[in-house]
């Protein structure tokens, strides 16, 4: 079977190899849509966290089963399944806890170990989740929308609040529909005037500010002077991460979704000031996966995917969607016909 491989920062390979063997408690998934993520881009331009090459990478999956034994969520051959990639000891403090999310031995696959860009894959069964109907492109984008209702959930949003997303990106854009699908007033902060339109005429966000030295003082007039109760930094920008605070109210919420590779610094008194919540949500977990599934028919789907594939096309692609201005915001490649 073929299989697309990051060999090193900046070079993939399409290669063969035998298919996969389904061992016990697994099932023969057949690939039929992988989503692009930040963290295939960052590993392809070789500045990926807790990455090492070679690695196949892909995980966001939308699947197709081939082989499976009897299971408890009564999953049989034919299915289509969404996969949650994380793959989660059960027996950490955190698995303990009910946060496998964040398992001491986690291993995400197209990151820790190989991932979906491949024909067949076999994997643990108990990270299949049925998909009630949804179309390929729906289930291959679950994944980063999950990433984005676990971030919601860390942060307790209500109905009515007003937040501030930084980054205009997959992750920071589902964050903002999906909030705004909850309820919530959404204000979109980014660099990028292109990106910040994208927001507004495609998904509707209410208020979009570009960052910069004015934008503390136009999310506080945006705001009637409270700032916002919640702020989510999907940039993963050191800057962005240090400053995020500045846009939230006195008693609010920062959460940190997007990953730095550093150290961050924050004066102490500024943020003690507000009695800040400062929290990080990494990954997500079934019952995020399962809401994601259950309201994905009130996302603009068509919208979000501006580029699609097929995997014998991917290679020479793969360098344009590392550039936001070429208008890419989530790219899927297809492994079937």
């Amino acid at each position: 079977m073929k299989y697309i491989v990051c060999e090193q920062p900046g070079k993939f390979a399409q290669k063969e190899k035998p298919f996969p063997i389904r061992a016990p408690h697994e099932a023969l998934l057949k690939i039929k849509k992988v989503g692009i993520c930040g963290t295939d881009l960052h590993a392809y331009a070789g500045n990926q966290a807790f990455f090492s090459y070679p690695r196949i990478l892909g995980h966001e999956l939308a699947a197709e089963v081939v082989e499976i034994d009897p299971n408890e969520n009564d999953i049989v051959v034919g299915d289509p399944v969404v996969l949650m990639p994380y793959l989660s000891c059960g027996h950490c403090i955190a698995c303990t806890c009910g946060k496998s999310n964040c398992c001491t031995h986690i291993q995400v696959m197209g990151v820790h170990t190989d991932g979906g860009m491949q024909e067949y894959i076999s994997v643990p069964t108990r990270i299949l989740l049925k998909t009630h109907a949804l179309s390929y492109d729906e289930m291959a984008i679950v994944e980063p929308l999950a990433i984005g209702a676990h971030a919601i959930r860390r942060a307790g949003l209500k109905s009515g609040e007003m937040i501030a997303v930084m980054g205009c990106g997959p992750i920071g854009i589902g964050i903002m529909k999906l909030a705004q699908i909850q309820g919530a007033k959404v204000i979109a902060v980014d660099v990028n005037e292109q990106r910040l339109q994208y927001a507004k005429e495609n998904m509707g966000i209410d208020h979009c500010v570009k960052a910069g030295p004015d934008a503390v003082k136009e999310v506080a007039q945006l705001s009637h002077g409270n700032l916002c109760t919640a702020v989510f930094d999907a940039s993963g920008n050191k800057i962005a991460l240090e400053t995020g605070p500045d846009y939230m109210s006195h008693g609010g919420r920062f959460v940190m979704v997007g990953l730095s590779n550093g150290a961050l610094t924050y004066a102490h008194p500024k943020i003690h000031a507000k009695e800040t919540t400062l929290m990080c949500s990494r990954n997500a977990t079934l019952e995020d996966f399962d809401h994601v599934i259950n309201i994905l028919d009130q996302f603009p789907t068509h919208s979000f995917i501006t580029h699609n594939v097929h995997f014998t096309e991917m290679i020479p692609h793969f360098e344009q969607w590392l550039k936001p201005e070429t208008g890419v915001m989530k790219a899927i490649v297809n492994f079937s016909d």
